[in-house]
């Protein structure tokens, strides 16, 4: 008999919840991940007293109560509401696009008029069928706010220009005609008391983890200890790149102790002009409505990616997802191996999301 039953590649969100899950129902499990901490890229860790998001903001928000109850079996969250502004040129508008945008860039009062507005440069651009990002956003927004607060951020967020891009990015972005600066909208908001390794901690908790251990390394080894694998690391790695590399978007980030207490006035501000370098600055004491005398920001710079670096945003489009359907077929022929997550699965997930899925594997193996 193996030692365990499981061995969970990856001590994320997925990791965490499908251990948190099969240890309950009495399964043995051993968490490993390559990094040296848990909690994948929502690992917060403390800097003058304040908790860093290390890998780029992540706000909890989600419309499930089912998610929210469990997460909150694990946390105790806030009252934080994403309500991230845009810095043009050092014009202030508010993100989600909604009626203060509208006004601040056209001087419109009441929803008709900015709707007639939107309508008039949508015309104007001549777009009936959007065929690419840029015209999608004109579509959406009209070619004024495209120009200011969607091309050049979205440029440095992908590395290519807005005409290149497929015209499905750009849907996640709410436009409101409403007053409302509230970016999600989703019935459960807020960012966990303490941080978001403390929470995964206590998923963790009364499971083996080693931490700073390569699976794809030592497979051969590791495979031996477990009847079952759950694999939450990048699907074509797993398989050494065989068919190719699917292609990602990275984030580097430049992190600095600042000797003031207020750095920006907001948790989170975009730059939204291709001639600034960075996409936008975290002030993280923000998340949690720090009042300590000193304040931690990290500026976000988007890299393109090549095996080896971190991978952040899978680039789904056409011909990566025609790859991913090849690896997905090589996965279904792995039969004790189940992938997972972000990279297993590769597709942007919020952490709502990446729970539910997580909470759906589990209820399957274990039946």
């Amino acid at each position: 008999m193996k030692q365990y039953d499981y061995l969970i590649v990856g001590a994320g969100l997925f990791g965490a919840v499908f251990a948190q899950e099969a240890r309950r129902a009495g399964k043995r499990c051993l968490v490993i991940d390559r990094r040296s901490h848990i909690a994948g890229n929502i690992y917060t860790e403390q800097v003058e007293g304040i908790n860093v998001h290390r890998y780029g903001a992540h706000i909890f928000h989600t419309n499930s109560k089912e998610v929210w109850d469990y997460v909150g079996r694990f946390a105790t969250f806030n009252r934080y509401t994403n309500s991230p502004i845009a810095n043009y040129h050092g014009e202030i508008y508010n993100m989600p696009f909604n009626m203060n945008t509208f006004n601040r860039m056209w001087g419109v009062v009441t929803p008709a008029e900015a709707k007639a507005e939107i309508e008039r440069q949508r015309a104007a651009a001549g777009i009936t069928e959007p065929k690419n990002l840029e015209e999608q956003a004109i579509s959406l927004v009209g070619t004024d706010i495209y120009e200011k607060l969607v091309k050049g951020y979205t440029s440095k967020q992908w590395g290519r220009p807005c005409d290149q891009l497929p015209a499905f990015i750009i849907k996640r972005l709410p436009v409101r005609f409403t007053y409302d600066n509230n970016y999600f909208n989703a019935l459960y908001q807020g960012i966990p008391n303490g941080g978001y390794t403390a929470m995964v901690e206590g998923m963790l908790e009364g499971t083996e983890v080693r931490l700073g251990v390569d699976y794809l390394q030592e497979k051969e080894s590791l495979d031996a200890l477990a009847d079952r694998v759950v694999y939450t690391g990048p699907i074509d790695a797993y398989f050494g790149y065989r068919l190719g590399a699917l292609e990602y978007r990275s984030v580097r980030f430049e992190t600095e102790v600042l000797d003031t207490d207020n750095y920006q006035g907001n948790a989170v501000v975009n730059y939204t002009d291709a001639e600034t370098p960075y996409t936008r600055i975290i002030e993280h004491k923000h998340f949690e409505f720090g009042t300590q005398p000193k304040t931690v920001i990290s500026r976000e710079y988007s890299a393109e990616w090549k095996v080896g670096d971190e991978p952040y945003y899978p680039v789904n489009d056409d011909k990566n997802g025609a790859l991913y359907a090849q690896y997905r077929a090589l996965a279904d022929g792995e039969k004790n191996v189940l992938f997972g997550g972000r990279l297993g699965e590769y597709r942007y997930y919020d952490m709502d999301k990446v729970i539910e899925s997580a909470l759906e594997a589990v209820r399957k193996e274990l039946g």
